[in-house]
């Protein structure tokens, strides 16, 4: 357990301690603090964690404009904070052990095990501590545990619930200490993590996870007919899933990938039959990874599917009582934000709806022109091919001078005043800034507090501003399996 006890277990306790004050106005004050805190330990059955990573402030905002405009409805985390469902609002001090730009892992891991920990580690001290984890701690007490995420399942944000690792890049590891602790349902991507020709070491994952109860699942149409009735490993793409931009414009992925929303459907009715309950965590992985790269549609389209995917746990969680519910990021990325351009800004409006024409993700671009995100430099590519491909993926026509811009980030001779934004995700995002008006300050973390939502038991134990490790502590106490975390 973390030193820090203020910050985390003792604001849990400030409705309990309130009426032991004595007084007339202080009896007041104490009263009214006891009819806002009603839950009390052991009040929640089950606990849904939804994370998206790497979301801005600007990324929430720029997804509801996008969705109100092209779908005409509100997102579904806007619409919660205008309904009348009792929730609480907030905001999450993300900072790591070692810094206060905080890296996913450690992220995940304050929650997963209520320490905080240096930047890369998984639920892994200083010292050489392994932290029991959060998944751990639930599967120990009966419950059921799943986590599902449009990432490889071995990254970042579902490891902290569930893994202990010196190095996040440890994805081999990961995979393999997944199939020794017997989780109940795994879905995400990481194929080459699991396959005896794809691992260092050789062994066939999959088969070690059928030989322990799991029905193993590689494409949607395999999941739709998957017993409902058994653990379940769902690997759906040899790296990471596709953006969603990319899955609503190519048959073969809408085919066989499932989106965010239906896997954790899928979950929830798996995980529901435990009568014990259960813990869930819900990635929506990639919005990170297209802040990173600065690809608006990557943004916008995959932080709708996770809003998506709320939509299901706002309908699972209907007419109960029994299910603490938390919504939130992991920190800060790249702050996006619709900028105003014209007069009056009157163009705004306008330039961000040429993203609904958008095919293609920055990612699906780079493989057509044979580039990766790691690479030094891409030679051989011409300014005409750099034109075409930007009219073709985002039916846009740049300019013979942006295509030039474009083709000297390619070739790594681009200079600007801020040297993160000399990359082709940064020129690219820059000169389609001149059409949609999105724009990002950098491609990497911020510090930014994090948005916070929840409803349920134990929502309302939850201050207005909290530290990360406090989550911890609150699913762990209002699900009454203290005794599994510190056995």
């Amino acid at each position: 357990m973390s030193k820090n006890n203020f910050s985390r277990r003792d604001f849990l306790k400030t409705g309990a301690l309130s009426t032991l004050a004595l007084g007339g106005g202080m009896a007041g004050r104490a009263s009214a603090a006891d009819k806002k805190i009603k839950s009390q330990y052991g009040d929640a059955k089950n606990v849904i964690f939804l994370v998206v990573d790497g979301m801005s402030a600007g990324t929430l905002a720029i997804a509801d404009l996008v969705k109100q405009d092209q779908y005409g409805e509100k997102t579904n985390w806007v619409k919660l904070y205008e309904s009348d469902r009792e929730y609480h609002r907030g905001l999450m001090d993300m900072a790591s052990l070692n810094s206060t730009v905080t890296g996913s892992a450690s992220a995940a891991s304050s929650w997963g095990s209520g320490h905080r920990i240096n930047n890369g580690a998984v639920n892994w001290g200083p010292n050489d501590e392994q932290y029991k984890t959060i998944c751990e701690i639930f599967r120990d007490a009966g419950k059921g545990t799943g986590l599902v995420t449009t990432t490889r399942i071995t990254h970042a944000t579902p490891s902290g619930f569930g893994i202990n690792m010196p190095q996040r890049g440890m994805e081999d590891e990961i995979a393999k200490q997944y199939s020794e602790r017997d989780y109940d349902v795994l879905m995400g991507g990481g194929d080459r993590h699991f396959r005896a020709d794809r691992r260092s070491d050789g062994e066939d994952l999959y088969s070690a996870f059928e030989s322990n109860g799991y029905t193993v699942v590689k494409t949607k149409p395999e999941l739709n007919r998957a017993t409902r009735n058994s653990k379940l490993l769902g690997i759906f793409y040899d790296s990471h899933l596709p953006y969603t931009v990319d899955h609503k414009t190519l048959p073969e992925l809408q085919e066989n990938v499932p989106t965010l929303a239906e896997m954790s459907k899928a979950a929830l009715e798996r995980l529901d039959q435990n009568e014990n309950g259960f813990i869930l965590q819900i990635e929506g992985g990639r919005v990170d990874h297209a802040a990173h790269g600065n690809c608006p549609s990557g943004l916008v389209y995959d932080q709708i599917a996770f809003d998506d995917a709320i939509k299901e746990v706002m309908d699972f969680t209907d007419g109960r009582d029994d299910t603490l519910v938390i919504i939130t990021t992991d920190h800060g990325n790249a702050n996006p934000g619709l900028s105003g351009l014209g007069s009056a800004y009157g163009d705004s409006p306008s330039m961000m709806a040429t993203l609904y024409d958008y095919k293609h993700s920055f990612e699906w671009m780079y493989g057509e022109l044979g580039f990766h995100w790691s690479d030094d430099s891409l030679e051989g590519v011409t300014v005409k091919k750099i034109q075409d491909l930007f009219e073709y993926a985002t039916n846009t026509q740049i300019t013979n001078e942006e295509a030039i811009m474009v083709k000297r980030a390619f070739q790594g001779q681009f200079r600007s005043p801020f040297r993160n934004r000399q990359s082709p995700a940064g020129v690219m995002s820059g000169v389609l800034a001149n059409y949609n008006g999105i724009n990002f300050i950098s491609t990497s973390h911020t510090a930014d507090y994090v948005e916070i939502a929840a409803w349920g038991p134990g929502s309302d134990r939850i201050p207005t501003f909290v530290r990360n490790t406090a989550l911890f502590d609150l699913m762990v106490d209002m699900t009454d399996v203290r005794a599994y975390a510190e056995g």
